[in-house]
């Protein structure tokens, strides 16, 4: 899986356009509905911040910028429609198309009624006069839906681009309460300042000075306004009936012409020739995985072609770079770009159906989560001449005794090593997995002092252990045999704080724990008190704290 920032930016220039144009639509969009919202506490706030937006989007540049990017970006959009080969899609990639042709319909009649009326009319377009023209009619719902429309449009978009990213399912929480204040803001903003306007507008002297204050077009002004409007309408509507004619066009062509799909342990298919294996796939209703929506900015829809790859054409530069990130084989492919004219027989790497074949639900999530590595010293030894089953009942005292302190701490044990562990501590975040990774050790070592003087009690000697803690990136996900494999943490993180665990023995300490793990919890510690320790089979010095008794962590 790639997961990278410089994934953002795979795929050929109409991906990146499409990106680019997006992303100024989204922007100016943002400070549009804030700039609305603003109507909530006062009037000045609100014409205040439009007089500033206008100062910069009416400006010659910028708006060149703007207009090539809503003429770029829904060009893109009707000629990605026209090049499906199916429109069997994911639910939230035809949601964004549904709404994204759903916008021009309330846009259109926007921009003519502000801009146009500005331009060719010298209309003061302010907030007021743009909410007294729709108020109290029906337009305000259509532009209220509208902006809802352009807003959820927008989030679907950003979340598609920006999912690939490491940061990114971090602060979603974060981000989906900001996708949910700002329309609310705004229809808030709309709702205050609506109010407050039409009661100004029905008093008659105010209303005369409303008019003049935004040279209120005349009747024959909003007659030439609404035939630009109709005429604009006429033409979206052919642009979009053209789309779907040359849709309905290549799609009759190419049932002329169609290609045999084998999928290795799976069905055989005829599926057009032209589409690409992913869209054979979706047409078909056979999963497959594609993380990125087939744009080529991941490797997740990759297949081993078994058969009939010489008939196959050579990547292309982007699915070359692609596939090079992840150091595949000769014989692997993009099936979101890999355009099959002769039959083939093809293995999926992965399943999004959580169904385990020969390349089972492997797809792990990359996460930043404190790892904690436990052992008990001198183990062997204490055991010498014992009987197997007093062995198995002194390490189930011990584990009952220290795993709740892990437990309390929101931390899982990833596996039991004889008498040492593997736990993690999966939190929303790394500062939060951190403090409770310390927090854990810090109740361990409490844990162990109340076993020991148990363990006193009953003449047997005392226990000893050594921890690691350290703080990194790992992957959750699926290790083992088809139909028998379980969730565990690879990466290294793991191996990190397993080395930190074994320098524990030589230094006689209780803890180990790293420097990044400490700054990630905010713990102040004097650099002092850090040691550099090169670790068997990790490449650079890790800094490290030593604490004697992790309970003394509750001091710092």
């Amino acid at each position: 899986m790639v997961t990278t920032d410089n994934a953002l930016w795979r795929g050929g220039w109409s991906t990146r356009l499409r990106i680019g144009s997006g992303l100024v639509l989204f922007v100016f969009a943002f400070f549009h509905f804030l700039n609305i919202g603003l109507g909530l506490f006062h009037t000045d706030y609100l014409h205040g911040m439009q007089d500033g937006r206008k100062a910069v989007t009416r400006h010659d540049a910028m708006s060149a910028l703007l207009y090539l990017a809503l003429i770029v970006h829904s060009g893109l959009a009707l000629t990605s429609i026209i090049q499906r080969r199916t429109l069997r899609m994911p639910f939230s990639s035809a949601l964004q198309i549904v709404l994204g042709l759903l916008i021009p319909i309330q846009l259109i009649v926007h921009i003519i009624h502000t801009r146009y009326a500005h331009e060719i009319y010298d209309v003061n377009d302010e907030m007021g006069y743009i909410i007294i023209l729709m108020w109290p009619s029906s337009a305000i719902w259509m532009q209220s839906l509208l902006l809802l429309i352009v807003w959820v449009h927008g989030c679907i978009g950003l979340h598609m681009w920006l999912r690939l990213t490491r940061w990114w399912g971090k602060t979603l929480p974060y981000l989906i309460g900001i996708a949910v204040f700002v329309p609310c803001f705004a229809l808030a903003g709309v709702l205050t300042e609506g109010r407050r306007i039409w009661a100004d507008f029905a008093d008659d002297f105010l209303r005369e000075q409303y008019i003049e204050h935004y040279n209120w077009p005349s009747a024959e002004a909003f007659e030439a306004m609404f035939r630009v409007e109709d005429n604009a309408m006429t033409g979206f509507w052919a642009a979009l009936g053209a789309t779907a004619a040359f849709y309905l066009g290549r799609k009759l062509w190419r049932r002329r012409h169609s290609v045999q799909v084998t999928y290795a342990r799976g069905p055989e298919v005829f599926a057009e020739k032209g589409m690409t294996l992913l869209e054979m796939s979706q047409a078909n209703g056979i999963p497959h995985a594609a993380l990125c929506g087939g744009k080529g900015r991941c490797t997740t829809c990759r297949v081993i072609v078994e058969d009939g790859g010489d008939h196959l054409p050579p990547p292309s530069e982007i699915e070359a770079r692609s596939l090079a990130a992840v150091g595949a084989s000769a014989q692997t492919r993009l099936a979101c770009q890999m355009r099959p004219t002769e039959p083939v027989k093809v293995f999926r790497v992965f399943r999004p159906d959580g169904k385990h074949d020969r390349a089972h639900a492997s797809q792990g999530q990359e996460r930043q989560l404190a790892v904690l590595f436990l052992d008990m010293r001198g183990f062997t030894a204490r055991t010498a001449g014992q009987l197997p089953y007093d062995i198995v009942f002194l390490l189930n005292r011990f584990f009952d005794a220290i795993v709740p302190s892990i437990t309390s701490q929101g931390g899982v044990v990833d596996k039991y090593m004889g008498d040492g562990l593997l736990a993690v501590f999966d939190k929303p975040d790394p500062q939060q997995s951190a403090r409770s990774g310390l927090q854990a050790a810090i109740e361990i070592s409490h844990a162990l002092e109340q076993f020991n003087r148990q363990l006193s009690s009953e003449d047997s000697p005392h226990i000893r252990i050594g921890m690691g803690l350290h703080l990194g990136d790992l992957v959750l996900g699926e290790i083992g045999a088809a139909g028998h494999a379980a969730q565990t943490i690879i990466g290294d993180a793991v191996n990190v704080a397993s080395r930190l665990e074994a320098e524990t023995k030589p230094l006689g300490v209780e803890l180990l724990v790293s420097a990044e793990l400490l700054q990630a919890a905010e713990m102040d510690i004097s650099d002092d008190r850090i040691q550099p320790f090169r670790l068997r089979g990790v490449s650079k010095p890790v800094p490290a704290l030593p604490v004697p008794r992790a309970a003394e962590l509750e001091k710092a």
